[in-house]
């Protein structure tokens, strides 16, 4: 039997549990004096990212590292559906002009979702979606997820990826 796959998930999710003292995890970018509120992350979180680099090993692809500069607008963005009862790319240049400028990004995608259950429910929805699937695939060094509840109980879904 071979136990390729499970030794390969199971350090991957090492990597993800035991990263937040990297620099890579808490990385400040550079050429601004604004403080980053560190977001805790939830563990659909941290299943979804699991899962996306799980993918892109599997498909011959780089892992990509965890950025908190990403994660606090991904979790902008998700408050702002969540607010605005939909899901939406509104104001992504903001978010893409924001990156750039202080994390260093030379390009910048983003997935969003709204209404599924589950870690691997969305994952598998933005594989089955040419667009999002070449965010998943695409030439990134860093990304992060935000997901968050609404008052009804549905969870909204933030997914952005940069190129350093």
């Amino acid at each position: 039997m071979n136990n390729q796959p499970l030794r390969l998930l199971l350090v991957l999710c090492a990597l993800v549990l035991t990263s937040c003292s990297s620099n890579s995890e808490i990385e400040l970018a550079g050429n601004t004096s604004e403080p980053i509120t560190v977001i805790a992350e939830k563990s659909i979180e941290a299943e979804i990212l699991v899962l996306i680099n799980n993918y892109r090993v599997a498909n011959g692809l780089s892992v990509l590292n965890k950025l908190q500069t990403i994660k606090s607008q991904a979790n902008t963005h998700t408050n702002y559906m969540i607010d605005q009862n939909k899901i939406s790319h509104d104001f992504f240049y903001q978010r893409k002009e924001y990156l750039t400028q202080n994390a260093n990004a030379v390009g910048v995608g983003e997935n969003v979702a709204y209404g599924y259950s589950s870690a691997e429910s969305v994952v598998n929805a933005w594989v089955k979606s040419e667009s999002h699937k070449k965010n998943i695939e695409g030439n990134f060094t860093h990304f992060e997820i935000s997901a968050e509840k609404d008052n009804d109980g549905k969870w909204y879904f933030t997914n952005i990826f940069i190129k350093k």
